[in-house]
């Protein structure tokens, strides 16, 4: 327990920190609270944020020139590479659902999709503290991509389930969600 709080603690510090600097977008952030839980070791982000090491310079560049921030991973999370096959189609699915105008569109999607390869819930695994500032992030960046979770699907498995579907893949049994006896793991409460 004691250990618990004490990592909270840090997070919570070194947000602060990362979050002193005027807010330059809604991303910066949803940024501090993931790159301060990956400081903690909290979350799956592998090394760099997932990003590549130039991408990461850039962030820390716009966001966190004030911070020493670390490049690998306190957790020592690394990429699960069996799950690799479907990085590039998360990230064109993204790509494709992504507001134009945002700088820092790329970093976001890599930093996703970095996300999606952990096992956890997307918001715990990104080191978001709660499942509504993931919402709250993904409607910013992909609104026209989150208005179609309109059943509140979990967002992992809503991604997920746009990619079978884009490719013609519908593997439940089910007629329906509402009829299906994994309906709460689908839909259920993640926090």
């Amino acid at each position: 327990m004691a250990m618990a709080l004490q990592l909270q603690d840090n997070r919570e510090q070194c947000y602060s920190r990362l979050s002193s600097t005027p807010i330059v977008s809604p991303n910066h952030q949803w940024l501090a609270c993931m790159v301060a839980s990956w400081c903690a070791g909290q979350g799956v982000l592998p090394d760099y944020l997932g990003l590549e090491s130039d991408q990461f310079e850039q962030l820390k560049d716009t966001y966190f020139q004030d911070c020493t921030l670390p490049e690998q991973a306190v957790s020592g999370s690394q990429l699960d590479f069996s799950r690799m096959l479907e990085r590039e189609d998360l990230v064109n699915l993204l790509k494709q659902y992504s507001r134009p105008d945002t700088l820092e569109m790329d970093w976001m999607i890599a930093i996703i999709v970095a996300g999606c390869l952990g096992s956890d819930h997307l918001w715990q695994d990104l080191g978001l503290w709660s499942r509504s500032q993931l919402s709250a992030m993904l409607q910013y960046n992909f609104p026209e991509l989150a208005a179609k979770n309109d059943q509140d699907m979990k967002w992992k498995k809503f991604l997920y389930k746009q990619l079978c579907e884009a490719e013609g893949l519908y593997l439940c049994r089910a007629p329906s969600c509402n009829v299906c006896i994994d309906y709460p793991k689908c839909y259920g409460s993640e926090e």
